[in-house]
């Protein structure tokens, strides 16, 4: 047997399995267990956390039926849609296109300027969730305390406060929960965005700058063609972390200085359904183990349109 292991380590078609195994046990571990307990959960009547009553009952697609009833007669899960739509969708331009403006509009200023303009917009990153999250609680507080409605009637703009998450429906808290989220998210496209321009060789800026080129030109005719690996892998992992994430929205939610009813996401639904009231876990891992295929769609669909499997091809020899 001890020979037989080392012929197999010494084998070169086995070798790379040495350089995976300890990464592929985590993913075992930590992600496929996980997935495959959502979904037997997902055929259960599993409730309030009653093992021993329901866990050993299956009752098909009981669960995923229920869902979409709701989803096409309740306006509370119509809501969550609509909610979870809006988020995604303008907090990952926001992220996307605001970390690769500030990283372009970076590049070109001091080097002195740009470090500590970059060291600011991580501070939103490098904060504790709940101190970040209770900093925007006092700002769009909405009454007299709150930094935005007392600085608005400094000014003369309103002459009350605003209860910005619930009086403005539905943008006010969809603004919100858009704001708070994608100042996070604008930091890590710029931290990627930031590197892939300087892994740019400068030989390439410099003969630009020599045949008169502008900022702009420079931008969009050197660095954007030439970091379309990043704007691909910051858009995919932008858009299948915002359909998972809730902890900041959760806060703000719990916090009441978002309406629930139009500050609550399809990912926080799931928490709420399975961790908060009369919980229903069976319920709640449907509406996971659906959330992680609609995942799976919207990546797939996101690198054919970004061009992923042109960017992988083998350069041909005559270019």
């Amino acid at each position: 047997m001890k020979y037989k292991l080392k012929d197999f380590l010494r084998n070169k078609k086995y070798e790379y399995l040495i350089f995976i195994l300890p990464a592929l046990i985590l993913i075992i571990i930590f992600y496929i267990l996980p997935v495959a307990l959502s979904v037997y959960i997902s055929f259960t009547p599993l409730k309030n956390w009653n093992l021993d009553k329901y866990l050993g009952t299956i009752v098909g697609f009981r669960n995923y039926e229920r869902f979409f009833h709701m989803l096409q007669y309740d306006p509370i899960i119509r809501n969550v849609f609509l909610t979870t739509i809006a988020f995604i969708g303008i907090t990952l331009v926001i992220n996307v296109l605001g970390g690769l403006l500030l990283a372009l509009a970076t590049y070109f200023v001091s080097q002195k300027f740009s470090s500590v303009f970059r060291t600011l917009w991580l501070l939103p990153r490098m904060a504790p969730i709940a101190v970040y999250s209770l900093v925007w609680y006092y700002f769009f507080h909405g009454s007299d305390i709150g930094t935005l409605n007392s600085f608005l009637m400094y000014l003369g703009l309103i002459k009350k406060p605003i209860s910005w998450g619930y009086d403005i429906i539905p943008w006010g808290p969809w603004s919100i929960i858009i704001f708070v989220n994608g100042l996070v998210g604008v930091s890590f496209g710029m931290i990627i965005f930031t590197s892939a321009i300087s892994n740019i060789p400068k030989e390439l800026v410099i003969a630009a700058r020599v045949d008169g080129a502008s900022n702009w030109q420079i931008s969009t005719k050197i660095f954007i063609p030439l970091m379309k690996w990043h704007i691909l892998y910051v858009t995919t992992w932008q858009l299948l972390s915002l359909l998972t994430t809730y902890a900041h929205i959760f806060l703000l939610v719990q916090w009441g200085l978002v309406s629930k009813q139009y500050g609550t996401t399809w990912s926080l639904y799931i928490y709420q359904v399975a961790f908060t009231g009369r919980t229903d876990q069976g319920l709640a891992a449907a509406a996971g183990v659906i959330l992680v295929i609609v995942g799976g769609i919207l990546g797939y669909i996101t690198l054919r349109i970004l061009g992923f499997e042109r960017m992988i091809t083998k350069p041909r020899g005559d270019i």
